[in-house]
């Protein structure tokens, strides 16, 4: 996946791939660092790693490609 897929990617600081059954993941982009597989658990304490005051209810910060906040299971 590349950020041409979204041409406001490079405006947030985190995007999150279309929602997939088919894993317990979700592809992640974290600016500067790139895509990567996270799971919900896993998802706030990476961003937060990378962006420790990051507001990830902020649309403008967060884009989430579709299915905001949810997670295959």
């Amino acid at each position: 996946m590349s950020d041409s897929t979204n041409p406001d990617a490079q405006h947030h600081l985190v995007e999150v791939a279309e929602f997939n059954s088919d894993t317990r993941y979700r592809l992640v982009r974290l600016m500067g660092v790139g895509w990567e597989p996270m799971g919900e658990t896993e998802f706030e304490a990476r961003v937060r790693l990378v962006f420790p005051d990051i507001d990830l209810h902020d649309p403008g910060q967060v884009h989430w490609a579709d299915r905001p906040g949810e997670w295959p299971r």
